[in-house]
C-alpha cells in the first residue's frame, strides 16, 4: 500500500499536476474575467436590445416581408432545448438527446424542436468559436479519458456562465443575450408568426445548468413575445428568484439516482421553503411550479435522463423521460386548460 501511495506521488509530481496546476490557475483567472465578455457583448448592441427602449429585438418579425407565409404557418409551439454543463456547444447533441427531441416533435407536430442555443454563451457561440481558447476547448472535449479528464475544464468554464446567469450584477445582461440567442434560433428554425391569432407557445426545456439559463432567459422572453412559456428542469439546478415570476409553469423533474440536482435546493436560500416570500415559493404556492420524480434517473451518461442504457423494466433511460415530459400538463391549447 505504501509503495502505491509513493508511485501516486511521484506521478503527480510530474508533468500531469503541473498541467492540472497551471489549467487550474487559468481558469480561476478566467473566471475571474469572464464577465468582461458579457458585458462587451452588452455594449455593442442597440439601446432597445439593451433595454434603455421597451422595443423587442430586430430578429423579431415586423409588419414587413412575407405576412402570408408566417400567418399561414400552422406551428404554433417552439420546444427550446438548453443543455448541461458539459457540453462543447449548443448543436452538438448527443444520441439521446436527439432521439429525445425528434421523438417529442413527432408526438407534437404543432411543435419545432431547436437544438442549437449554446446556454454558455451570451453571444451563442460555441467554445469552438473562441478566438484563442478554441484549440485548448476542442482538446478538452476530446480528452474524456486517461489520467486527467480534460471536459472537467470544459465543466469548469460552463459553471462560470452558469454563475454569471444568476449574478445580480452581470445577469441581466448575460440573461437578455440569452433570449436574444433563443428568439433568433427559432425564427431560423420556423419563421415567428406576426400577431398570431393565439399565443404561442414556448417550451423551455432545460438539463443540468441549462435549466438556470431557462429561468434566467424567461423574464425577456416574456416581454418580447406573445407567448406562453414554460420552463420543463430536467435533473436541473437552479436558484429560487429569476424567472418564477415571469413563467406561466414550471415544472422540475429529478431522478432518484441523482445526487447533483439537489445541490440547488441546498445552497440557494430562496430555494427553501421558509423563505415564503421568494418568487419560487410564490410560484410553488399559486400552483404554477411543481416536482416530480421522473424515474431511476443519474444526473448524465447512459443512465442519464438521456442515456440509452435500459432500465430495470427494459426502457431505455432516455424513454423514460419522454414518457414523463408527454404526461405533463403543457400540450393543450392555453394554460387554462
Amino acid at each position: 500500500m505504501l509503495r502505491l501511495i509513493l508511485r501516486i506521488l511521484a506521478w503527480l509530481r510530474g508533468g500531469s499536476l503541473n498541467l492540472l496546476l497551471i489549467a487550474g490557475v487559468i481558469l480561476i483567472i478566467w473566471g475571474i474575467l469572464s464577465p468582461v465578455g458579457t458585458v462587451i457583448w452588452w455594449l455593442n448592441q442597440s439601446a432597445e436590445t439593451l433595454g434603455l427602449k421597451k422595443a423587442p429585438p430586430e430578429i423579431l418579425p415586423s409588419n414587413k416581408g412575407n405576412l402570408e407565409a408566417r400567418k399561414s404557418s400552422q406551428l404554433n409551439c417552439y420546444i427550446i432545448f438548453l443543455t448541461g454543463v458539459g457540453d462543447f456547444s449548443g448543436d452538438e447533441l448527443t444520441p439521446g438527446e436527439e432521439f429525445f427531441l425528434q421523438r417529442l416533435v413527432g408526438s407534437h407536430p404543432q411543435c419545432v424542436a431547436v437544438g442549437d442555443v449554446f446556454p454558455y454563451s451570451a453571444s451563442n457561440q460555441s467554445l469552438g468559436g473562441e478566438r484563442w481558447l478554441a484549440p485548448f476547448w476542442r482538446f478538452a472535449a476530446q480528452a474524456k479519458s486517461g489520467p486527467i479528464a480534460g471536459d472537467i475544464f470544459i465543466k469548469i468554464r460552463n459553471l462560470w456562465r452558469f454563475a454569471i446567469s444568476l449574478d445580480y450584477r452581470y445577469g441581466f445582461a448575460y440573461n437578455q443575450g440569452m433570449a436574444n440567442a433563443i428568439i433568433d434560433r427559432m425564427n431560423a428554425q420556423s419563421p415567428i408568426s406576426v400577431n398570431p391569432q393565439k399565443p404561442l407557445k414556448v417550451i423551455l426545456i432545460g438539463t443540468s445548468g441549462g435549466a438556470q439559463v431557462a429561468l434566467g432567459a424567461t423574464h425577456d422572453l416574456k416581454q418580447w413575445l406573445n407567448a406562453e412559456i414554460t420552463v420543463i428542469s430536467v435533473g436541473g439546478v437552479f436558484s429560487g428568484e429569476k424567472g418564477f415570476a415571469d413563467a406561466d409553469r414550471i415544472f422540475h423533474l429529478r431522478g432518484t439516482r441523482d445526487s447533483i440536482e439537489d445541490i440547488g435546493g441546498i445552497v440557494f436560500p430562496s430555494r427553501w421553503y421558509w423563505y415564503a416570500t421568494s418568487p419560487f415559493n410564490q410560484a410553488r404556492l399559486q400552483g404554477r411550479y411543481a416536482a416530480a420524480l421522473s424515474g431511476p434517473h443519474k444526473h448524465d451518461g447512459e443512465d442519464g435522463y438521456f442515456g440509452e442504457n435500459r432500465a430495470a423494466d427494459g426502457r431505455k433511460y432516455v424513454d423514460i423521460t419522454l414518457d414523463k415530459i408527454n404526461q405533463l400538463p403543457v400540450w393543450s391549447e392555453s394554460t387554462s386548460d
